[in-house]
C-alpha cells in the first residue's frame, strides 16, 4: 500500500494552517510540519523531505513564500504550491520565476485542494526525471553529512545549515537566519591570528571559487577556535544567475 502524500504547510495566518490541515487530514494526507516563516521551512524542508509544499505567498519576514519558494525548489526540488489572495494578483509574474506547480486562490473548498495536490505530486513525480542532479546534493544527505554546509543568499546572509554545522559552529537555531554569516564566526589566519579577507564578494560578485586550506581557522561565537579548510562556491540557476553561494568546513587534525 502506497505511504500518504507529506505535506508541509508554510502560512503566517494560523487560521488558514488550521483549516488547510483538516481538510487533507480529512483526506488521508500526512501533514508533517508547520511553519509560519519562510526562514524556520527553509531551514527544515531538507530534514522532512516532502512530496509538496503548500506555501503563502506573501509571508512575513526576510523571506517571503516567493522567495522561499524559489530557494526550496531549486535547491532542494521539492515542489510548491502557492496559496494567494486576489490581492496578491500583481505578484504573480514574479512568482513564476519560482515555478511552482500550482496557484490556488482563496477562498477554496477541500475539493480544489486535493485536486491541486495531487496534480502537483503526480507532475512533479513525472517532471523529477528530468532536473538533473541536485545543485547541493540530496537533501537527507545534505542534512546527515559530517561536513558543515552553509547555504546564503547573495549577500551573504545564511538561510540554510545543516546539523553538522549547528554542532560545530555552535549555531543558537533559527534565530541566526538571515544573519551575515561573519556576525556567526570569525575566518583567520592560524599563525597570525589575523582576520583574513571576506571571500563572499569575489564568490558573489566575480564567479569566483574560493578555498582556504592552509594555515586557516574559524572562532566561533562561543570563543572555540578550530583548526579547517574551506570552500566558498557560487550555485547558479538554469539562466546561469547566482542562485545562493555554499561554504563548506572541514576540521583538519592536528
Amino acid at each position: 500500500m502506497a505511504s500518504s502524500p507529506r505535506i508541509l504547510i508554510v502560512d503566517d495566518d494560523s487560521v488558514i494552517t488550521h483549516l488547510i490541515t483538516l481538510m487533507l487530514q480529512k483526506k488521508g494526507y500526512n501533514i508533517i510540519g508547520k511553519f509560519s516563516t519562510g526562514e524556520e521551512a527553509l531551514l527544515k524542508s531538507a530534514e522532512l523531505n516532502p512530496d509538496l509544499v503548500i506555501m503563502d505567498i506573501r509571508l512575513t519576514g526576510h523571506l517571503d513564500g516567493i522567495a522561499t519558494a524559489r530557494y526550496i525548489f531549486k535547491i532542494f526540488q521539492f515542489p510548491v504550491i502557492f496559496i494567494a489572495g486576489k490581492e496578491d494578483e500583481n505578484l504573480l509574474d514574479n512568482a513564476l520565476y519560482s515555478e511552482p506547480y500550482g496557484i490556488l486562490f482563496k477562498p477554496f473548498m477541500d475539493l480544489e485542494l486535493k485536486s491541486n495536490v495531487d496534480l502537483a505530486i503526480y507532475n512533479h513525480s513525472i517532471r523529477k526525471k528530468s532536473l538533473g542532479s541536485y545543485l547541493l546534493g540530496e537533501p537527507n544527505k545534505v542534512v546527515e553529512v559530517n561536513e558543515v554546509i552553509i547555504v546564503m543568499d547573495p549577500k551573504g546572509r545564511i538561510i540554510f545549515f545543516n546539523h553538522y554545522a549547528a554542532w560545530f559552529i555552535d549555531l543558537p537555531g533559527p534565530e541566526i537566519l538571515m544573519s551575515y554569516w561573519r556576525d556567526v564566526l570569525m575566518l583567520i589566519d592560524d599563525l597570525t591570528g589575523e582576520e583574513l579577507k571576506d571571500p563572499i564578494n569575489d564568490v558573489a560578485k566575480h564567479g569566483a571559487v574560493v578555498i582556504h586550506d592552509t594555515n586557516t581557522a574559524i572562532v566561533t561565537k562561543s570563543g572555540k577556535r578550530r583548526k579547517i579548510s574551506i570552500l566558498v562556491q557560487p550555485l547558479l540557476d538554469e539562466r546561469g544567475k547566482l542562485l545562493v553561494l555554499t561554504m563548506k568546513i572541514r576540521e583538519k587534525k592536528l
